[in-house]
């Protein structure tokens, strides 16, 4: 089974580093790694061509796009692998048999998604856990309640983007959301919870960096609930904010 990451990157210099380290020394070694840069002027660029020279799996295509979610939908167009998954900039997987793990996971040919936890680090020690996402096993009704899996530890079969398509570029913020909405409703789906971290994000990032960005995530949110006919909208967003508060307890 081939796995191919994409990292979308425009000026990642400062965090991409231990990014691509994180994916280089996975043991898990059927890979492509996608980076996608929109035409970085901090030397982004040219970090990753070199690295590209040395890491076989590594391939980098640059060019304008409109955003990280356009970023990420020419990864998708472009990938290789039977199993796509996400590991932004600012990310790193968090132990270098995660994908051993996660191909694991995959043993049945029914299983479409995998997904696990997430913990949110310090931007300047991202030794340091500052938010821990347990997620949970999937299961009717979760939906409602405003669940969804922590989208960067979220590895889902080629055919389940050829289904259901890309990322909505209509949503600044909240478009894995609404992907994932669309996913999680396919009663034809499996998914498997790997009930361990799976990716470290740093805090910062687009959707709680400002007030004004968690307010557009609120108000996308509910367009994307409505949008995927999710029944009693503004119950589901207010337990979807509700439940992020246990977050920070469980570090």
């Amino acid at each position: 089974m081939k796995i191919s990451l994409i990292t979308a990157t425009y000026n990642s210099l400062d965090t991409l580093p231990r990014c691509l380290e994180s994916v280089a020394s996975q043991d898990y070694k059927n890979i492509e790694h996608l980076i996608i840069d929109g035409e970085s002027t901090d030397g982004t660029l040219e970090f990753v061509r070199k690295k590209s020279e040395e890491l076989s799996t590594l391939r980098v295509l640059s060019g304008p796009d409109s955003g990280i979610y356009d970023a990420l939908n020419k990864g998708i167009s472009v990938c290789s692998g039977d199993v796509i998954g996400f590991v932004h900039s600012d990310d790193f997987l968090a132990c270098p048999d995660v994908l051993s793990k996660i191909v694991k996971s995959f043993n049945s040919p029914a299983v479409s998604g995998v997904y696990g936890d997430l913990q949110y680090v310090r931007k300047d020690n991202p030794g340091k856990v500052a938010r821990y996402w347990k997620s949970s096993r999937f299961k009717s009704g979760l939906l409602q309640r405003g669940w969804m899996p922590p989208h960067p530890t979220l590895f889902l079969r080629n055919g389940v983007y050829q289904k259901h398509g890309k990322f909505d570029l209509a949503y600044k913020i909240a478009a894995d959301y609404d992907f994932m909405l669309r996913v999680f409703k396919d009663r034809n789906l499996q998914f498997v919870y790997l009930p361990e971290v799976i990716t470290k994000m740093r805090l910062g990032g687009a959707s709680n960096r400002s007030l004004k960005n968690i307010l557009l995530k609120s108000k996308e949110d509910l367009r994307a609930m409505r949008s995927n006919n999710l029944p009693m909208p503004l119950i589901a967003l207010l337990w979807k904010n509700f439940s992020k508060l246990s977050q920070f307890l469980n570090r």
